[in-house]
């Protein structure tokens, strides 16, 4: 099995903030495209590229060898695979689904169960970056699915991401995410926490930020998001609503394994009240006003 620009046309549902970036980067690189989206005119700037538009995932599967998909929560990865007009009711026998939505490890299972009914092979591949990270070509994508599938999309895996790995069978990829996630969780208000800290000290923050992101606190969090913490920029970057959809995931795994994860819930319990002060659709720094507001209730 091999994936060439002049025989294989690519699939891709949801074009939203990172999912335009990531199907974007395949069109520069000479593949075809076929997109759906919930909302078109988040299309519309890759049929100006010269991406064809159709009406349904199903449409967009029947006419495409490898169909790819970032939506936003797992009732939608479930009504996309296998709703009316879902990809399993369009997709020809041999084609490959990829699942790069952050979603359920069960769900991916049931996914690639039902795909291999229909001689479709199915792969959970879920990315870590951020915007800045589908931009830039410069994703972490964690795989999980048949050895060989994984090694046929390589080539394209790494088109859109710098870090590949190949986690295991069905759902080991969305398991390897929730590890991911709740190390962030933990970064996240760490990285608040230290910048509250540093302005109550006095600190010149950004002259603060140049020392600790030199050493052992170095991390993602820090180089991207405390910079635009310090510019008053929230409205950018992952939403909070999807995290609160990851954290939710990852707690109810733990649950089912008998496993504690105090910090997690705890991180969690801030976010819903960013969430229920209006910041669902900002981005994951806006943690850092629900701690503002916490301290000033102090």
């Amino acid at each position: 099995m091999q994936f060439s620009t002049t025989d294989t046309r690519i699939g891709w549902i949801g074009t939203g903030v990172m999912g335009q970036w990531m199907c974007r980067h395949l069109m520069d690189h000479g593949f075809q495209a076929t997109v759906t989206n919930r909302t078109k005119a988040k299309a519309q700037p890759l049929m100006d590229l010269g991406a064809e538009w159709k009406e349904t995932p199903e449409e967009v599967a029947a006419a495409s060898d490898v169909i790819f998909t970032i939506v936003g929560f797992p009732k939608d990865v479930e009504e996309v695979y296998l709703g009316e007009s879902g990809i399993l009711k369009g997709a020809r026998p041999g084609a490959v689904v990829v699942d790069m939505t952050t979603t359920s490890p069960s769900l991916a299972q049931t996914i690639y169960k039902e795909a291999a009914s229909k001689d479709v092979r199915a792969v959970d591949a879920p990315v870590s970056g951020g915007d800045v990270g589908a931009r830039n070509a410069a994703l972490s994508i964690m795989v999980g699915g048949d050895k060989d599938t994984v090694k046929a999309l390589t080539p394209l895996f790494e088109i859109m991401g710098k870090q590949l790995v190949h986690q295991g069978p069905a759902g080991s990829g969305q398991h390897t995410k929730m590890c991911n996630q709740i190390v962030i969780a933990g970064t996240m208000i760490g990285m608040c926490e230290s910048l509250l800290y540093g302005e109550k000290a006095g600190l010149d923050l950004e002259v603060m930020l140049s020392s600790i992101t030199g050493g052992a606190a170095a991390c993602w969090s820090l180089d991207n998001l405390a910079p635009r913490i310090l510019k008053g920029e929230f409205d950018t970057g992952f939403f909070v609503e999807h995290f609160v959809k990851d954290m939710g995931i990852a707690l109810e795994e733990a649950r089912r394994m008998n496993l504690a994860l105090p910090g997690l819930a705890l991180v969690n319990q801030l976010y819903q009240a960013v969430m229920a002060h209006g910041g669902s659709r900002m981005g994951t720094q806006a943690l850092m006003r629900a701690l503002k507001q916490l301290n000033n209730a102090i």
